[in-house]
């Protein structure tokens, strides 16, 4: 039997983020899923070596990679209608457990164990998880960044307002990554481009 979980997963490309902000430059969710696989891995390991903590970086990318993957379903909920209300954002949650289950029916049963972890947490993958939504919110925030520097104000309330969230974190290895390497998002490409100090 033949199996169409890869050839799902491939359409991520297909599905646009911010679809109710006007951007100077689009971004899919394949686009951003990478960003934050690379910003879960990379907060896992400031945790790992920063702070003794014990999350695996490899999985925290992984999880990070396949975070969005239940839009192939769904769609990208714009996020003031997402978390309008309790009711909404519980029915949302619901749909996206349903989304999640049903792309893992298209897994061989053999294989499907190795990604229920990927699409679902375990018991102890709590701060994992947390790393993966911060940096979920910190690539959301570099957009925000990156549309400010193209001169679009457009994202100016939102990179506010999802500061603010990842404060609210209160993630030592988020701290750490906004006071070390947020600042080289509003350089030039020439300024990126000089040697380290």
């Amino acid at each position: 039997m033949d199996s169409n979980f890869f050839a799902m997963m491939s359409r991520m490309k297909y599905i646009e983020r911010w679809a109710l902000m006007r951007n100077s430059q689009s971004e899919n969710i394949s686009e951003h899923s990478l960003e934050v696989s690379m910003l879960a891995h990379g907060l896992a390991v400031i945790g790992k070596r920063r702070l003794g903590g014990k999350v695996d970086p490899e999985k925290a990318a992984l999880v990070g990679l396949y975070h969005d993957s239940t839009e192939i379903i769904t769609g990208d909920m714009p996020t003031p209608i997402k978390y309008y209300n309790k009711e909404i954002q519980g029915a949302f949650k619901e749909i996206e457990t349903l989304a999640a289950n049903r792309l893992l029916d298209m897994l061989p049963s053999d294989l499907r164990e190795e990604y229920e972890g990927i699409f679902f947490p375990n018991v102890g993958d709590e701060h994992m998880w947390k790393l993966v939504k911060a940096a979920d919110k910190l690539s959301a925030l570099i957009k925000c960044i990156q549309e400010e520097k193209a001169g679009n104000t457009e994202f100016t309330s939102a990179k506010k307002a999802i500061m603010e969230t990842l404060q609210k974190m209160n993630l030592e290895e988020v701290n750490i990554f906004i006071k070390e390497f947020l600042p080289a998002y509003y350089k030039t490409l020439d300024e990126l481009n000089l040697p380290y100090n």
